[in-house]
């Protein structure tokens, strides 16, 4: 775990020992609902731009100097010449750019909205019942890591709508303007966000006391969630949290990672492309998170 986050994550754990378990839409008078889980990823073998990836894991690092050309390489190929790319990555420590690529489009995030209603979650809790925090951790698994639609939808029903989480999130750094969310879950098309609003999210959720219980509930690459069946026994395995997105013509992951230098990133990647093979877009994505795994500083 990089260093920045190591203060906020033992306090975390002393809270959560306590902790007992409670569902959040029991407390704000919302039924649970069990709804379909969105976003899981079967097993796959990666297609060869992939693996060649997944080779190089302990192989040459990648240097600030390189990472836009990889990455614009990936951007600029044939199968991606309709697709609408939206694309920021920024250190945690210096809150530098590392990589920006169209970062303040809109475009249809999918299930990475699930981050607007958790993180506005948060806030309604520490507002309403500050001392019930910590019992949200269940429905914060299972909306981030898991991604369950109905309950998403049953959080930002019970918080009181849209203009609530734009009021929460605003104080995060979060700009009102940046997205727009229509339901809880991400299913909605009309959902639109820019990956500058999902990295303004990160960055201000890291910022805060509950910074640990957030950052735990997202999908650990090669290992749960969402993120169970990618990235294993390669550079990001264990290295990525981050929330997945899946609709028809879209991907997203948005998330924090631990490069090679075992430093922190923020990112967002959204990928819409209707008509283009979701593998195909997916395994475009991975490829981007493995470089980014493997930046070094190379001074």
């Amino acid at each position: 775990m990089a260093p920045l986050f190591q203060h906020r994550w033992r306090r975390w754990q002393r809270l959560s020992a306590i902790a007992s378990v409670t569902l959040l839409t029991s407390w704000l008078g919302t039924a649970a609902a069990s709804g379909a889980i969105a976003d899981s990823t079967p097993a796959h073998t990666p297609t060869a731009p992939l693996a060649e990836l997944a080779d190089r894991r302990l192989g040459p690092q990648v240097c600030p100097a390189d990472l836009a050309p990889a990455m614009d390489a990936i951007v600029g190929r044939s199968q991606f010449a309709s697709a609408q790319w939206g694309i920021q990555v920024s250190s945690l420590s210096t809150d530098q750019p590392l990589y920006t690529h169209n970062s303040e489009r809109l475009l249809i995030p999918a299930s990475n909205i699930k981050l607007m209603t958790t993180a506005a979650a948060i806030q309604t809790i520490l507002e309403q019942a500050p001392e019930r925090l910590w019992d949200f951790r269940d429905d914060l698994n299972l909306v981030n890591r898991n991604s369950n639609n109905a309950r998403a939808d049953d959080l930002l029903h019970s918080m009181g709508g849209q203009s609530r989480v734009r009021r929460l999130l605003a104080p995060l750094g979060v700009d009102p303007n940046s997205y727009v969310q229509a339901d809880g879950s991400g299913l909605s098309r009309r959902n639109q966000a820019k990956p500058s609003a999902f990295v303004a999210l990160l960055k201000g959720m890291h910022e805060t006391d509950e910074s640990g219980l957030f950052y735990d509930s997202l999908p650990v690459g090669g290992v749960n969630g969402t993120l169970r069946n990618r990235f294993k026994g390669t550079a990001a395995h264990g290295r990525v949290r981050a929330k997945t997105g899946t609709l028809r013509g879209v991907r997203a992951l948005s998330g924090y990672l631990e490069t090679a230098d075992d430093d922190t990133i923020i990112f967002s990647i959204v990928v819409n492309q209707p008509g283009q093979s979701g593998r195909v877009m997916l395994d475009a994505i991975d490829e981007m998170v493995l470089t980014l795994a493997q930046l070094e500083s190379c001074e």
